[in-house]
């Protein structure tokens, strides 16, 4: 069947979760294997959970009601409570996610439910498995988690679909949800009261967009240090601004790293000595800044890697210890804390991408070249354009830094009366991706222009061949013509020409 073709990534469930496998998902189909040991937590975490409710002990959202009326009896019929935890959080609203990221929550639940603790029967990552063997993806709304008690709304929308309700996507085709699973070849998925709430009840399209944003940010980061290093040839700079002494008596670890890069990809540039002493510090200041992001990006991943290993539910319940806990093992806080970071991250990447682009376009700072370096001032007005919705992308990256973690609001009769708005800040470091690549691909546009009206060639080996790349990828901005594609081109080329970006 054609939405099963090429499964050409394998994903075991009994190892750790990379953001790779994420990626992998979002482009789908991928092979996910449901170890037997998975099986086997989660048969007993079953057992368990079926003799707690045979024995009358309490089990949230087994055998009482949900969030603030808890303290009422749930529905008898386990099925029919699982219709009933569907049905009241089907209140989403607003745009739909990506497709590719609603797939890489999927995967982050099933990895979550798979650790057996959660009470779930096997058939339930069977499906989920088999999900993403296929290019299924459930239609689901942007608005309606606030990253407490997981993402609540947005997950009840995947299981609904998983179950035949809704729509879902298929092969780029929007279709209902029913059709889409028959067109699969997948089986609407059958569940019981717990089996709905572990679905539901976990920050995994938190942990999701996250880690989706860290992996842009990162790419973004390493081709800032490129283009960095690409104008300071440009412009024929001195490059003891990455000097390994000067680095190593700030101390920062991140500085290092970054000036250890910067070292490498400026071998071989020959300073032209009528640069100033000391360069603006878009230039100068640049390996304390990007090794700072390189230290906050470092932060992020170790949240990261957490999320996906950790259970993200509530109860969870202990087989060999007979217990069922009940506790907050879904307060999205670390997610909304490196998330808010991320965004800060790529506010100043930006901002820096812009500086730069500034800096290279006025003729008092770039060594005489002409204004906006236009091949004929006043006849043709070269990256003018480009240089002001720069800034314009700036703005919206500033905007969005504003932090979401510190937006708690008390909500469902205060049980939930301090949130933490993780998903709100996920999605919104993801938005701020595709802002951070036009950034980056207007400043690699001037880098590419500024040669053609006047800068001398590189002298560094690393300089010479991405000058060449952009060179090959896009024609020089004589005479004027729209520049939008040329700077996504351009940010296409540096993401994915860096030899040292990771498999």
């Amino acid at each position: 069947m054609e939405a099963r073709a090429a499964l050409t990534t394998r994903v075991d469930l009994a190892a750790p979760l990379r953001t790779r496998d994420l990626l992998a998902a979002a482009a789908g189909p991928v092979d996910v294997v449901v170890p037997p040991e998975a099986r086997e937590r989660t048969g007993a975490a079953r057992a368990l959970l079926d003799a707690a409710v045979a024995g009358d002990r309490a089990v949230y959202g087994r055998t009482t009601g949900f969030g603030a009326l808890v303290g009422f009896a749930g529905r008898a019929d386990g099925r029919d409570q699982a219709d009933n935890t569907l049905a009241h959080l089907g209140a989403g609203q607003g745009p739909t996610l990506p497709p590719g990221l609603v797939r890489a929550t999927v995967l982050v639940r099933t990895r979550s439910l798979a650790q057996g603790a959660s009470g779930v029967g096997p058939d339930v990552l069977d499906a989920l498995a088999a999900m993403l063997g296929t290019t299924f993806a459930p239609v689901v709304p942007r608005w309606g988690s606030v990253g407490a008690s997981g993402d609540l709304i947005p997950l009840a929308a995947v299981a609904a679909a998983l179950r035949g309700d809704g729509e879902a996507e298929l092969d780029g085709r929007r279709l209902p949800a029913r059709e889409a699973l028959d067109a699969a070849g997948l089986a609407p998925l059958h569940l019981d009261g717990r089996d709905a709430l572990a679905l539901v009840n976990g920050t995994s399209l938190t942990t999701a967009a996250l880690a989706l944003a860290l992996d842009g940010v990162r790419a973004v980061h390493a081709g800032v240090v490129r283009l960095t290093c690409l104008l300071a040839d440009l412009l024929g700079c001195d490059p003891q601004f990455a000097d390994a002494d000067l680095l190593a008596r700030w101390a920062h670890p991140g500085a290092t790293v970054v000036g250890t890069r910067m070292r490498e990809l400026l071998t071989g540039l020959t300073p032209t000595g009528t640069r100033p002493l000391q360069e603006p510090y878009s230039i100068r200041c640049a390996p304390q800044l990007l090794g700072a992001a390189h230290d906050a990006l470092r932060y992020v991943e170790d949240v990261v890697t957490a999320d996906l290993a950790g259970v993200s539910d509530n109860p969870l319940l202990f087989p060999e210890a007979d217990k069922v806990v009940h506790g907050g093992n879904f307060f999205g806080q670390p997610a909304a804390f490196a998330a808010d970071l991320l965004a800060l991250v790529a506010a100043q990447l930006g901002n820096l991408a812009e500086r730069q682009l500034d800096l290279l376009v006025d003729p008092s700072r770039n060594g005489g070249l002409p204004p906006m370096l236009a091949a004929g001032p006043g006849q043709q007005h070269g990256l003018q354009g480009v240089q002001l919705a720069s800034t314009a992308l700036v703005a919206e990256l500033r905007r969005d830094a504003t932090p979401a973690s510190m937006q708690s609001l008390s909500t469902n009769l205060r049980t939930q009366d301090v949130v933490p708005f993780g998903t709100q800040a996920a999605l919104r470091s993801l938005d701020g991706v595709v802002v951070l690549r036009l950034l980056l691909g207007s400043l690699a546009l001037g880098l590419r222009q500024a040669p053609h009206v006047g800068a001398r060639r590189p002298t560094a080996s690393a300089s010479v061949a991405l000058l060449d790349a952009l060179e090959d990828a896009v024609r020089p901005v004589d005479p004027d013509r729209p520049l939008e594609q040329d700077v996504r081109t351009c940010a296409h080329v540096v993401l994915t020409t860096d030899p040292e970006a990771r498999p």
